[in-house]
This record gives C-alpha cells, sequence and structure tokens, in this order.
C-alpha cells in the first residue's frame, strides 16, 4: 500500500510523478514563468502547482492541457502524463476513467455486484483478488491491492466533489470473506459516508423492480461540467462520451436514488445486517 507524506494527504512521489514534475517545472523556467506568475495562467492556485512539481499530486487533465498551451511544450507534458496513467494494478481499460476520477465534481455508482472500489476494505479486497481465476501471482496481487487502496484516498482528499454510491442489499448478504471482513467492511462503510459530501444508500431486496437492473453504472462531472460514463465488464470495460447515452444513464441513476432507500434508512439497515449472525 503507497504511503502518504506525513501531515499531508498527498502520496508519496513516484518516479513517474516526479518525472512529470520535473518536465513541468523544467518548460515553466523555460518559459519564465515563476510558479506565482504561472497559475493565474492556467487557472491554479501557486500551491497546486508546486504539488504538482514535487510529484505530489496527479495532475488532472485540464491542468495538463492548460500548461500545455500556456507553456508551448510540444506536447511533451501530455507524453509523460499519459506513461504515468499505465499505473500498475489498474486494466488497460480502465486507466482513462480512473483518470477522470482525480478531478470529478460528483461521482456516481450503481452496484449490483460487489461492494464499489472506493469503499472497499483491504481485507475485501484481497479476498477478492486472492479468488480471481485464473490466479494472479504474488505480485500481481500487491499491485492490485495496492491500486485499489490508492483511489481511496479521492474520498479524502476531494472534499467539494459529491459522492453517491447505491448498493444492492445481497451484496452485504454474501458475506464475500466471512463474518468479521463482512463487519468489518460494514463499519467502513457507515464510516466513510459520514462526511456531509458522500451519500451511500442501500437498494433493499424488498424493492422487487428498479431502474438498475440492465447492470452497473458510473457517472462523472468534471470541473468543466461534462458528464462521462463508464460501464465495466468480464475483462472490457465501456468508456461513455455519447450525450444520448449518458442522459439514459443520469435518468436510470435519478430513478435508483429515488428507488433506494434513504442515507439514513440505508444505515439503520447496515447496522441490522453487521449484527446478524
Amino acid at each position: 500500500m503507497s504511503s502518504s507524506t506525513p501531515g499531508t494527504n498527498e502520496p508519496e512521489p513516484t518516479d513517474g510523478l516526479k518525472a512529470f514534475g520535473a518536465a513541468l517545472k523544467s518548460f515553466r523556467k523555460r518559459a519564465g514563468y515563476t510558479q506565482e506568475a504561472l497559475a493565474p495562467e492556467i487557472g491554479y492556485s501557486t500551491h497546486f502547482i508546486a504539488s504538482i512539481e514535487q510529484g505530489r499530486r496527479f495532475p488532472p487533465s485540464r491542468f495538463v492541457d492548460q500548461a500545455e498551451a500556456t507553456l508551448d511544450a510540444f506536447g511533451t507534458l501530455r507524453l509523460v502524463v499519459n506513461q504515468l496513467t499505465r499505473q500498475r494494478g489498474l486494466a488497460a481499460w480502465f486507466r482513462r476513467w480512473a483518470q477522470l476520477e482525480q478531478e470529478a465534481v460528483n461521482l456516481y455508482t450503481y452496484e449490483c455486484r460487489l461492494i464499489p472500489g472506493l469503499l472497499q476494505t483491504e481485507a475485501y479486497v484481497r479476498t477478492l483478488f486472492g479468488a480471481r481465476v485464473p490466479s494472479l501471482s504474488d505480485q500481481e496481487l500487491e499491485d492490485q491491492v495496492s491500486a485499489r487502496l490508492e483511489r481511496q484516498k479521492l474520498l479524502r482528499e476531494r472534499p467539494n466533489t459529491g459522492f453517491s454510491f447505491i448498493i444492492e442489499e445481497h451484496v452485504f448478504l454474501r458475506r464475500t470473506g466471512g463474518s468479521d471482513v463482512t463487519r468489518e467492511l460494514i463499519d467502513h462503510v457507515l464510516e466513510a459516508a459520514a462526511p456531509r459530501n458522500i451519500e451511500v444508500q442501500i437498494m433493499p431486496l424488498s424493492r422487487g423492480v428498479h431502474g438498475g437492473l440492465d447492470g452497473p453504472i458510473q457517472l462523472l462531472e468534471t470541473s468543466e461540467n461534462k458528464w462521462f460514463g463508464y460501464c465495466e465488464g468480464q475483462e472490457t470495460g465501456q468508456f461513455i462520451s455519447d450525450p444520448k447515452v449518458i442522459s439514459t444513464l443520469q435518468t436510470r441513476y435519478a430513478k435508483l436514488r429515488s428507488q433506494a432507500l434513504t442515507p439514513e434508512d440505508s444505515a439503520n439497515l447496515l447496522e441490522r445486517l453487521r449484527g446478524a449472525p
């Protein structure tokens, strides 16, 4: 699992992040900008730019585009960040979505198969990847676990992002990993749902028909107020940008929110499930 710098929520610099930061700093100086002068030109704070240059923050796509245009970087920054997004432990088809998650202002997830990745505990993650078919090597398993837990920093680092999760009750009733893992998982979900910007709703078994019967839904809104969707299958993922499809998914998600239990009733249900034998 990746560690953080003491006293901050920022990740320890990786070689990839440091390489991008060094490239940005080089082009900034070449163009004659200080960090303070560059900040208003690209619409980001001086602190944000410093974090990027120190390799302590993943550069959002808008940041890269603005820096490229302002610094006349010949496409170099885009090239470096494309290499950076080839993260170990993340499936190739998921990387574009994972990058957009970093800058989302709203992130909606409906899941009917398992607990959403952003809400999983390490024990739950290890159970899932330990049962993967075909089996993973020890290193592959550790890469998968680290990547999954790294993504979860989003919940702590983006207090202004609206997170909505709708999860089927039967996903908890499966008790993946056993009763102890499930109790820890429920405690973790309840704790994750405590901040004002994070909402967890449970779709009860008693709701026989609802708007999500066609499968899981993921939607996000970028800082430019553009909406994208993502649907994942067995060995593939579909990135969705078609406005008509996005509209359909938004309508279905809105229906799901009205059909699921309220956040308060959902928390009460989880408390009851936690105490079940």
